[in-house]
């Protein structure tokens, strides 16, 4: 049986930090000088990655890497935040890359960039989006892109069955990327049955209820299912104007706080009572 997987972000990009940052920029010209430290002062979660990389024309530089399972409509405000600090940190310019690993629902659209605007003053942070799904399989295997080895499955045309079998070969090809196997069957069982997934890994599945990316899928069906929940109740109890609550509701990820709500509407009179019920949590 294989080890378990380290597949933090920062793990999978030092592997071959060279070739990611000439993947993320679209340039052959960028090299990658070292991956820095990503904690913030003033944000409890850190940031993904960031690499220092050079560029001939622009000297030294920061690509800043979010790698996220699936996107949600927090992620181009915390993107801006992350690439000011990141630059006020380093004083050096920065190039800020989303990396969607699924697809979100149909009625989510990506964006690539934020922008507020408050009495004539503009806030813009563009940044590079790379939806994997979207990536050619093959680019993984002309570029030497290991990094991307584990996600292969669910890269366009990866799921064919000799194109994961190839996959798991350079894994086990060389021993720093066999540990990450069972990352590479867990996106494998998105496209392909478990039975064919055993086939190939030729190891016994339970080994991904370990992952971490298991237990975030399990997580976000969890949350997906609490919030369709609370918005029938809403709408049984308060009528159309109790889903008046649902934008805010639907960006909350605590479970504890989304339990609460879905609980508070059987014995709360008023939206007042129910908005407090999160209000309180998130101060």
């Amino acid at each position: 049986m294989p080890k378990s997987a380290d597949i933090g972000s920062k793990r999978l990009i030092s592997l071959s930090p060279d070739a990611w940052v000439k993947w993320v920029t679209q340039s052959a010209e960028v090299s990658a000088r070292e991956i820095l430290a990503s904690e913030f002062q003033w944000i409890s979660r850190e940031s993904d990655v960031v690499v220092k990389a050079f560029h001939p024309q622009v000297g030294n530089f920061l690509v800043l890497n979010e790698l996220q399972l699936r996107y949600n409509t927090r992620l181009p405000r915390r993107i801006r935040a992350y690439a000011a600090l990141a630059e006020e940190k380093y004083d050096l310019p920065v190039y800020p890359v989303l990396i969607n690993i699924l697809p979100p629902p149909q009625t989510v659209e990506i964006a690539s960039g934020y922008q507020s605007e408050v009495l004539g003053l503009q806030a813009r942070q563009d940044y590079q989006v790379i939806n994997l799904w979207e990536v050619d399989v093959q680019l993984v295997f002309q570029q030497s892109l290991s990094s991307l080895l584990p996600f292969v499955p669910i890269l366009k045309g990866g799921n064919e069955i000799a194109v994961v079998q190839q996959a798991v070969q350079l894994l086990r090809a060389d021993e720093k990327l066999d540990e990450l196997e069972p990352l590479l069957a867990f996106f494998a069982s998105f496209v392909l049955s478990t039975q064919l997934v055993q086939q190939i890994m030729r190891w016994d599945m339970t080994v991904l209820q370990e992952s971490p990316w298991y237990q975030e899928i399990l997580n976000q069906g969890e949350i997906k299912g609490l919030i369709s929940g609370i918005e029938l109740g809403l709408e049984l109890k308060f009528g159309l104007e109790g889903l008046q609550l649902m934008p805010e509701i639907s960006q909350i990820k605590d479970i504890e706080v989304l339990t609460a709500i879905r609980e508070g509407i059987r014995t709360k009179n008023t939206l007042e009572e129910i908005r407090q019920i999160y209000q309180t949590n998130e101060s």
